[in-house]
């Protein structure tokens, strides 16, 4: 651990932190984009089971998540902290990821269900495992809110280049790779993935520093999960990030299923080798990564709270936008789904700011280092939304009549629809609303930071 805790975070310290949400990025992404079809429409399980599966794993979560939270604050070795968990994690992260698209030949629907629960949740333990600490580790990369800020872009950019990679390579490997077998292809792709991903995160483990030393004594395990449910900041971030991110993921996770059966896109390319799907998750990656670089140079004249609560209505605007296009209307359509990335850019950039900001907010108020704990439950935050984003068109497509290759009635393509655009936008309504609760604005976090430096120093 660096002795040198006011150092600025050098360039390639700032891309070594990033890169390891290129890895987490590629993941998220590729579940989000093809899990729900690779279950339903080529594997046969029932929507409403596979929902529900998303679901319930979303409980071992909610023990897991804040437990590695309290163990990785509490781990003492020579690299820190937080970096260890990337060493020892990167591998089992990848393994795990690849088998819940590799289901043993011959299972019964069953057995494939119990198959999809075991591997899923197996896949999201190794998450857990890797990305609190690495969620960790950016709340003490430097004691300087703005330092922690930047190095969030430079984050969060990352992310967003996973989400362009998904969208420009993601159906074109699944296409290539697969040779008409798409099951083979996603196979094949996830496997692409998990090479790189465990790359990246050990790259992270080798280029970053942990600058803030812990604290000698941590509080107890109960009063700190009491300290953290009491905070208003966190619950308002949190909340928004749910249903922020609930949004992004069940529109993602149905649009598959609208291109398919609603647009009636038969993936011819459109743009070179891009067809309308990949042409749809490229601008939304595209717009993500203006709107990062948006949020972060906004957020130094402008609070993060008014900027969250813009990019909600810059989502809901490209939304019903692109759902009240002609079905033919490509690229209107593509210019809509960029405002959409905008807004999603900018939610993700400054909520993960705030996040640090609010570990040192807690710090300054009750003389706890929790910054793990806060960035686990703002990271199970987010893979709440991306459960609840998954699982709920699974549901509707039930209850309307959905038939997995077969030409949908009025009712099914309606609940197509609605899941991918009435959902979010009904989600991002009270998430903005949600924001108006935070309170923490840049006076007061330079204040507690000038605090918390001269107390530490």
């Amino acid at each position: 651990m660096s002795s040198g805790r006011h150092a600025r975070v050098g360039l390639a310290e700032k891309l070594g932190y990033g890169v390891g949400d290129l890895a987490s990025g590629l993941y998220l992404n590729f579940f989000g984009f093809f899990l729900l079809y690779f279950l339903v429409d080529l594997g046969g399980l029932a929507p409403a089971a596979v929902g529900l599966m998303l679901l319930l794993t979303k409980l071992v979560d909610a023990v897991t998540d804040p437990m590695m939270g309290l163990i990785a604050d509490r781990t003492r070795t020579r690299w820190g902290r937080y970096r260890p968990y990337l060493l020892w994690g990167a591998l089992p992260l990848g393994v795990t990821c690849v088998a819940v698209f590799a289901p043993p030949a011959g299972l019964t629907p069953g057995g494939a269900l119990v198959w999809a629960y075991a591997s899923y949740t197996l896949a999201m333990l190794a998450y857990t495992m890797v990305n609190v600490p690495y969620g960790g580790l950016l709340g003490v990369i430097s004691p300087r809110a703005e330092e922690r800020a930047s190095v969030t872009a430079y984050r969060m950019a990352f992310s967003s280049l996973a989400g362009i990679l998904i969208g420009v390579l993601g159906t074109t490997l699944v296409r290539e790779l697969g040779g008409g077998d798409e099951a083979r292809g996603i196979l094949l792709t996830m496997g692409c993935i998990a090479v790189v991903g465990t790359l990246c995160i050990l790259a992270s483990f080798v280029t970053t520093r942990e600058r803030i030393p812990p604290a000698e004594v941590n509080g107890s395990i109960a009063g700190d999960l009491k300290v953290l449910v009491r905070t208003g900041p966190w619950l308002a971030v949190a909340v928004a990030a749910i249903l922020g991110v609930l949004a992004i993921a069940a529109r993602a996770g149905s649009a598959l299923f609208w291109f398919k059966y609603v647009a009636l896109d038969d993936g011819t390319p459109v743009v070179g080798f891009l067809d309308r799907v990949g042409l749809f998750y490229t601008a939304l990656a595209l717009g993500q990564i203006s709107g990062v670089v948006i949020g972060n140079l906004s957020q130094r004249r402008f609070e993060k709270r008014n900027l969250i609560i813009a990019a909600g209505g810059l989502k809901v605007t490209g939304i019903l936008a692109f759902y009240l296009f002609p079905l033919d209307a490509v690229w209107s359509q593509t210019v809509a789904q960029y405002l959409v990335g905008i807004g999603f850019g900018m939610l993700m950039v400054l909520s993960f700011s705030m996040f640090t900001d609010i570990a040192e907010y807690v710090d300054w108020k009750s003389g706890l280092q929790m910054t793990g704990l806060v960035v686990a439950a703002s990271i199970f935050a987010v893979k709440t939304g991306v459960a609840l984003g998954s699982a709920i068109p699974g549901f509707v497509f039930s209850s309307t009549g959905f038939v997995a290759g077969e030409t949908q009635g009025p009712n099914a393509a309606a609940g197509i629809g609605f899941a991918f655009a009435l959902v979010p936008v009904m989600a991002l309504l009270p998430a903005m609303i949600a924001m108006r609760f935070y309170r923490l604005d840049r006076a007061t976090v330079a204040m507690l930071e000038a605090e918390l430096a001269a107390r530490r120093g």
